[in-house]
């Protein structure tokens, strides 16, 4: 099989237009194309006005030695090397446990449980469609359920999300994920789509599939059941401490593999207390920022844009003080969403359905802390420093209620402000052509002390150069919205090149929140090698 690249398309152009230029490209009649499907499609709008597509596909000819002798520039033998399980090299007398069902977690307990190995997975929230019942509740009425949540329960926190898929990696353990979600019901885009997403209604049916694998292989998978404590003999885990609604058990356990999710503080305490090695990591924090997305698409795809998907953005600067601001997590079409875990915080997130069909789009406005801005140097110093910020916000936009539920009150109300106001330093008394999305509500007013001043002053320096690479996107009546918090995880649950905690034998921290991903494709990357670590090492 053959690989072109490079290949022009226009907007509109279907699957015959496809055959015809790759036939040309090759110097081949259509009909001598045996087998052609997409490898790789994005968007080229450097020139708004010939806005076109730019597509590689993998082709199968009849004589594929003669087309590779002309030399074409942008043909090449396309290699490809599926995805091989290792075989098991030791015996489990006990069956391996998987703590947390996020990406890390699920394809770390697929990879064991289709080698042959019947894993036990704990998830400390519900299932899915109990989860979203939970999440669409909260969003409605203020009243969080502190188990079941943005953050925790079956698919992980990028289950409310725009399952976007992009990452920095190269790991070739992607395109088997990627495969594993489609077989699952993603859409077949995201094996070649520039920036692939699955979108959070479509995300929920795949991860109720994945768990429908996992126990046609004899998983054992307990919701509700959380994780608090850890029992070593001679430097090796030995059993788990399992929390429930009716109490706690215990679990022997040998191997763990522990994927927490980035918003498990009271299992960072946990593992702190237990003596094993954490460090507090670098994070960012900032705010959501809101945009109409008409007025994105149409800075972005110029006259075309109404027949495009709609257009998303990825900005970033530095600052002469040293600081770093940059866009995150954007999702087109999207709404701004209450993430919090706990009462007493406000956190934000963005996402997005498969369509992307709203009318807003909104992104991640963070800039880059690090530990030495935490205020302390313990492991969670991290965690300590995001609750401040989490609390402020609550105080500013839930009025200083306490941290519980009152009736009637606006519980988890997130500060708001528009551009033009945050710029000129003036409360907000409302908002202007742009809508926010944020549910339960959002208060208005001024963003002054729910973040570091150095954060405000830097948002506030990199908002006119964003405008100039994006413009419009210092538009006055865009909204800001605070606060977001949880970018990635403030610790690093640390691990040596076993993939096993130095303090403890048969512990295996694994994904984003344990320092080692930092989105959905990274971390079921990560939840695979440390997997594929478990079947080797030595008990």
């Amino acid at each position: 099989m053959l690989q072109v690249a490079h290949l022009r398309l226009e907007i509109g152009d279907g699957p015959d237009q496809l055959r015809r230029r790759t036939a040309q490209a090759l110097g081949v009649p259509p009909e001598e194309i045996l087998e052609l499907s997409l490898a790789r499609q994005s968007i080229d709008a450097r020139k708004k006005q010939d806005v076109h597509l730019v597509c590689a596909v993998k082709v199968r000819l009849k004589d594929e030695e003669r087309i590779l002798a002309r030399g074409f520039k942008y043909v090449s033998l396309l290699e490809e090397h599926p995805y091989v399980l290792p075989s098991v090299q030791r015996a489990f007398p006990l069956p391996p446990v998987v703590a947390g069902m996020g990406p890390a977690g699920l394809f770390a307990a697929l990879t064991l449980a289709r080698a042959g190995l019947r894993p036990i997975v704990l998830e400390r929230g519900r299932n899915v469609d109990e989860r979203t019942a939970d999440v669409a509740h909260f969003w409605r009425t203020g009243q969080l359920s502190t188990s079941s949540n943005v953050q925790f329960g079956e698919g992980g926190a990028g289950t409310f999300s725009d399952g976007k898929l992009t990452t920095g990696t190269r790991d070739p353990r992607i395109a088997h994920v990627f495969s594993t979600l489609v077989a699952h019901g993603a859409p077949a885009d995201i094996q070649w789509s520039h920036k692939p997403h699955i979108g959070t209604d479509l995300l929920r049916r795949v991860v109720k599939s994945l768990r429908g694998e996992l126990l046609a292989l004899g998983a054992d998978i307990r919701f509700e059941h959380q994780l608090s404590g850890l029992k070593a003999q001679d430097g090796q885990l030995r059993s788990l401490t399992v929390m429930t609604e009716t109490g706690p058990y215990e679990l022997p356990c040998q191997a763990l593999v522990l994927a927490p999710g980035h918003s498990a503080r009271d299992t960072f305490q946990m593992l702190l207390k237990a003596g094993l090695p954490l460090q507090p990591k670098s994070f960012a924090i900032g705010v959501r920022i809101e945009h109409s997305q008409a007025l994105v698409s149409q800075a972005q795809f110029g006259p075309c844009w109404d027949r495009l998907p709609a257009a998303d953005y990825k900005l970033a600067c530095r600052l002469p003080g040293g600081r770093s601001a940059f866009t995150f997590c954007v999702s087109p079409g999207g709404q701004v969403v209450a993430s919090a875990s706990d009462y007493g915080q406000v956190v934000t997130n963005g996402m997005s359905l498969r369509a992307r069909a709203g009318a807003n789009i909104n992104g991640g406005f963070l800039v880059g802390v690090e530990p030495a801005d935490f205020g302390g140097d313990d492991p969670l110093a991290g965690v300590r420093f995001q609750q401040r910020w989490e609390r402020a916000a609550w105080d500013l936009g839930s009025g200083g209620l306490p941290p519980r539920f009152q009736e009637n009150a606006p519980c988890f109300f997130a500060p708001a402000q528009r551009v033009e106001d945050f710029l000129a330093g003036r409360p907000s008394q409302g908002p202007g052509c742009v809508l926010p999305t944020y549910r339960p509500g959002v208060t208005w007013g001024s963003l002054e002390g729910t973040l570091p001043g150095y954060v405000l002053d830097t948002l506030r320096q990199a908002l006119p150069l964003f405008d100039r690479k994006l413009h419009g996107f210092a538009h006055p009546d865009a909204v800001l919205t605070g606060v977001e918090t949880r970018s990635s995880s403030p610790v690093r649950i640390l691990r040596d090149e076993t993939f096993q905690s130095p303090g403890l034998r048969g512990l295996f921290p694994c994904g984003e929140g344990a320092g080692y991903a930092g989105g959905i494709t990274s971390a079921a990357v990560d939840g695979i090698r440390v997997a594929e670590a478990v079947l080797v090492a030595a008990p």
